[in-house]
């Protein structure tokens, strides 16, 4: 199998989980990929399944629940197993059904929403896992091909009005209201899709961490189709 997915050299496709879990970042590589091309129905799951909000979380108890095809019951199995995987790795899956993603509407100038590529940060060594099992599904960004918004001489003087204070708290300023999270991407940029069935792990932004953080974003859904996404 390649160690690279769609000739981008920040992507290293591994073949089971626990070399997913267990091989260490090294420059440039800062996204794993155990691609995997998964039968069963997940159509099925997302019909069965109630939105009560947004987005909903879907416990253990909600897909044991339903009542689904051999097909359907596949999918489930899988979805299961991931869960099972990841929580006896020492994460905390999340499995969700999802209509959207709140909006950030709040400046017009720059969007910190996660439809915005952007960084995931944490004070602790961490890593940001996600599957989508049916619906649109994320993009990432390769590191070169994107510019911090901050950086962008006119984001950057419109938050300098916006904070208004000292020029020694500006960075701080940017930090605490996660401006500095969000990314641009430049001209001819090429985002990798991360398509459906994959188990990605992607690399946080953290005080331990040897490589660039994954550049990412939320993808917008199709009309009247809801994403099944895991995630920790």
């Amino acid at each position: 199998m390649n160690n690279t997915l769609s000739g981008n050299n920040q992507i290293k496709v591994v073949s089971s989980f626990s070399e997913l879990v267990n091989t260490d970042f090294q420059m440039p590589v800062n996204a794993f990929c155990w691609k995997r091309n998964l039968a069963g129905d997940f159509k099925e799951i997302v019909s069965k399944l109630q939105l009560k909000e947004d987005i909903t979380e879907v416990f253990i108890e909600d897909l044991l629940a339903l009542q689904l095809s051999e097909h359907g019951n596949t999918a489930r199995e899988i979805i299961l197993n991931d869960m099972q995987l990841l929580t006896d790795s020492g994460a905390s899956p999340s499995l969700n059904l999802l209509k959207k993603y709140e909006r950030d509407e709040e400046f017009s100038f720059i969007s910190t929403d996660v439809y915005s590529y952007h960084i995931d940060r944490s004070p602790v060594g961490t890593d940001t896992f996600l599957c989508t099992y049916h619906g649109t599904s994320s993009d990432i960004l390769p590191n070169e091909q994107a510019i911090q918004k901050i950086l962008i001489p006119e984001i950057r003087e419109k938050l300098q009005e916006l904070h208004n204070g000292p020029e020694e708290e500006f960075e701080t300023f940017l930090k605490d209201y996660f401006f500095d999270l969000h990314y641009e991407p430049k001209p001819n940029a090429k985002p990798v899709n991360l398509g459906l069935g994959h188990l990605w792990r992607l690399a946080v932004d953290h005080p331990e961490q040897k490589v660039l953080p994954c550049i990412h974003r939320a993808p917008k859904e199709n009309v009247g189709e809801y994403r099944l996404l895991l995630i920790c």
